[in-house]
């Protein structure tokens, strides 16, 4: 059975390190371990082996020493920390892009979300971490190995409980009605937005995530005759720098492009026509 991780801190005590818990070995910021906290057990690096159960009883914060001598610092893990380690299937959505969505939507307790493509499940983490306690999130995947993956990774890190999984084609409709945010991760979006249009509440938000720019260019054409405006495509371009006084530089290593987000919103079909007018006379300026 897999075990819930407590993302969000208890009590005063959190911070002492106890025997299951689980924990980020940081060695630099490239070469960070999620391990959990067991007697009896080692953990192996280039640098050493680590006992797991000499962090019981440690603060986070404190370092521990490997078989070679070289410190690692203990770490509380964060939601990105183990999304960014759930065991995958597919390609994710990074912390980059995902962050745009919950910004430019501002996703909250209480909101209700469909996704369309779960894939490994670490969009639909930040969604149901975002929406909790009183909110839930609704994710459409098409595969069953991925579908039951990304359940197990949801348990791991407790937040099952605010996502509802169903194996289904979201082209065969969207059950859910008067949404706050639809997100869809698939090759084809601008199939969908009928649908999609069928699911929100007025306003609601619509993303779609795209590798390609023929995807958005298809997406964004859709939308524009499908009853939504406010329309914007965005690439998030990340770059890391090395600072050092006098001497600051981009790191050699960038996350370049991983995909494009289009964002929309929804408006009544009975004003469609003007909006649309509205929007092409703001391109054409």
């Amino acid at each position: 059975m897999t075990e819930k991780i407590e993302i969000e801190v208890k009590n005063e005590n959190d911070s002492i390190i106890a025997e299951g818990d689980d924990v980020i070995l940081y060695l630099d910021h490239r070469r960070t371990y999620l391990v959990k906290a067991k007697a009896g057990r080692d953990f192996h690096t280039h640098r050493g082996y680590i006992k797991l159960g000499d962090l019981i009883g440690k603060n986070f914060g404190d370092k521990i020493e490997s078989s070679t001598g070289t410190s690692f610092i203990i770490l509380k893990p964060s939601l990105r920390d183990f999304a960014l380690k759930f065991p995958r299937l597919t390609q994710i959505m990074y912390p980059k892009d995902i962050g745009l969505i919950l910004a430019y939507t501002g996703i909250g307790p209480g909101w209700r979300v469909v996704e369309g493509g779960v894939g490994s499940g670490v969009l639909t983490a930040f969604l149901a971490n975002s929406v909790r306690p009183s909110g839930r999130v609704y994710g459409y995947e098409v595969n069953e190995r991925f579908l039951q993956n990304a359940r197990k990774n949801l348990e791991r890190v407790g937040l099952m409980d605010y996502v509802e999984l169903k194996l289904r084609d979201i082209g065969q409709g969207i059950v859910e009605r008067d949404v706050d945010l639809v997100v869809l991760d698939l090759a084809t979006p601008w199939l969908f937005i009928e649908n999609v249009w069928e699911a929100l509440k007025p306003s609601g938000y619509f993303v779609s995530f795209s590798p390609t720019i023929n995807q958005v260019e298809k997406t964004v054409e859709a939308l524009r005759q499908g009853s939504f405006i406010d329309i914007e495509a965005i690439e998030c371009i990340l770059r890391n720098f090395k600072v050092k006084m006098g001497e600051t530089r981009p790191e050699t290593i960038m996350v370049g492009h991983t995909g494009y987000l289009v964002f929309a919103r929804r408006i009544s079909k009975d004003i469609s026509s003007y909006a649309a007018k509205a929007e092409e006379k703001i391109r054409e300026e």
